[in-house]
């Protein structure tokens, strides 16, 4: 019996199917709900959710993540083993930035065949990850239900641009709080800007600081998250409704220099 994990865009009803289906195969497996509030069919955000908190779960933990736009296409299920931990989902890149993230990746494409019971074409998150988590958590072999395989779906929060003058960033996420994620790690940020020093988005001026409360409430800031990417943020507020950004939306942010 192991820790599973859920990561969807399924909202409130689906996941408990879900976890039935677990449960059947493996009473004692321990779920956990990451998150199922990922909004419909944005892989990009999905990949963020389960790259921020997989690292924190011990070896042994399986984690299913499920936004899913090719279901019953000939898009592959796929099993990753990865630092001791195992991901699974659609071959569409959900799962391999989180899996990058903890350890060297051996991938498996899940054989449907090796799997009894009927498959929906609308629903695998229940018919084919659900049933090869618990399998997996009660301890079979990944070999016994998968393939190796080379070929797979590539994603990375790639496809920024930091010049002298400005940014060039996507937006991955947006939490409950309305804090703006960009793709930018702090390693490549922290290069070239320093706390202090004023950024700009759509005509608005920021500090970029070390955390939320060195504004004043109401005001916009920058900083480094917990997640260890560039966020902007405002004190008491939602960044993404005072900017009117949303998951994907491509941003540029000017570097003013100097403090505000």
């Amino acid at each position: 019996m192991s820790i599973i994990t859920l990561t969807t865009d399924f909202g409130n009803l689906y996941p408990a199917s879900m976890k039935g289906v677990i449960l059947s195969i493996d009473p004692g497996a321990t779920i956990v709900d990451i998150t199922h509030s990922i909004p419909p069919t944005d892989i990009r955000a999905g990949a963020f959710a389960l790259y921020s908190v997989a690292r924190y779960f011990p070896a042994g933990t399986i984690h299913v993540a499920v936004i899913d736009p090719g279901v019953g296409t000939d898009r592959k299920p796929i099993v990753i083993s990865s630092g001791g931990q195992y991901f699974v989902g659609p071959d569409n890149g959900l799962l391999i930035p989180a899996a990058n993230l903890i350890g060297e990746m051996k991938v498996y494409e899940i054989v449907k065949e090796d799997i009894p019971d009927s498959i929906s074409s609308t629903f695998h998150g229940r018919d084919i990850f659900a049933p090869v988590a618990a399998h997996i958590s009660s301890g079979m072999d990944v070999n016994d239900i998968c393939r190796a395989t080379k070929e797979y779906v590539d994603l990375d929060f790639s496809g920024y641009v930091i010049e002298k003058d400005f940014i060039r960033a996507k937006v991955i996420y947006i939490d409950a709080f309305g804090n703006v994620v960009t793709n930018i790690p702090h390693d490549e940020f922290l290069r070239i800007i320093f706390p202090g020093t004023t950024l700009s988005i759509s005509g608005r001026q920021m500090p970029f600081l070390r955390t939320y409360g060195e504004v004043s409430k109401g005001r916009m800031l920058s900083l480094i998250g917990s997640h260890g990417f560039l966020e902007i943020a405002v004190n008491h507020g939602s960044a993404s409704r005072m900017l009117s950004l949303s998951n994907g939306t491509e941003i540029t942010i000017g570097i003013v220099k100097g403090s505000l």
